[in-house]
């Protein structure tokens, strides 16, 4: 978390506001210099093409249902199904969301449902199919209940 801050306020710094426009005007090497490897730097570059050239906008994402949030997202080069999770959870504050694919509720499910013995994704989601419509908010409790020291965004 701290690195992720580091990067975070190093671009606030270098961009000032953080927007499609600000991203798309600024060279990759400025980029660079906030702590962003080359890869990161150009999926953010792609990412804020797609938002200027409208392939994605925010004000639809509201009204559509998750799958379809996350196969826009994929859609952006460098996010992959578990960025687009973690955008329904933390952003779009959607409730029934369970990231098979994050290790963190890997780890939790192993240890506090199967004996600490890893578990398929069938697996895991079939143990969390009772926890519908909530499955989030059982996401998030399985995190701190590997770290229970409240993370501060």
């Amino acid at each position: 978390m701290k690195a992720a801050d580091s990067v975070w306020q190093k671009l606030v710094g270098t961009l000032g506001a953080i927007s499609a426009e600000s991203v798309s005007a600024t060279e990759e090497a400025e980029l660079l210099t906030c702590g962003l490897s080359r890869q990161k730097a150009r999926y953010l570059a792609s990412l804020a093409t797609h938002f200027r050239d409208g392939t994605i906008g925010l004000s639809d994402w509201p009204d559509l249902d998750d799958e379809a949030v996350i196969e826009a997202l994929c859609d952006v080069k460098g996010i992959g199904r578990w960025t687009a999770e973690m955008f329904l959870i933390f952003h779009l504050m959607r409730p029934d969301v369970l990231p098979l694919a994050d290790i963190g509720l890997q780890r939790a499910m192993r240890l506090h449902y199967n004996d600490d013995t890893p578990m398929d994704r069938a697996a895991m989601a079939e143990l969390a199919e009772p926890w519908r419509p909530w499955r989030s908010v059982a996401t998030w409790y399985l995190w701190r209940s590997l770290d229970p020291v409240p993370v501060d965004y």
